[in-house]
């Protein structure tokens, strides 16, 4: 599992849509989290902390969490 499994910008042709070299890490500087890469059917999401616990499985810390955790709120509040 790589950061990119988790961002945006990552394509299904294994390559970065911002032109980046694919991390060996679990950290990029321009990752962009996205909750259908945690959450494949939006009915699966039930609270940011949900999110947050996999990301932190998944090895993500740092600048990457906190993105993690700012997407989770955002959808969170975007919810009926």
């Amino acid at each position: 599992m790589i950061v990119c499994d988790f961002c945006i910008q990552y394509r299904q042709d294994s390559k970065c849509g911002l032109g980046l070299n694919i991390p060996k890490a679990m950290g990029c500087r321009e990752f962009d989290p996205a909750m259908e890469r945690f959450c494949s059917n939006p009915n699966d999401f039930v609270s940011p902390s949900q999110i947050v616990q996999m990301a932190t499985f998944f090895g993500l810390k740092g600048k990457e969490l906190k993105k993690v955790k700012l997407m989770a709120a955002r959808e969170e509040s975007a919810r009926p």
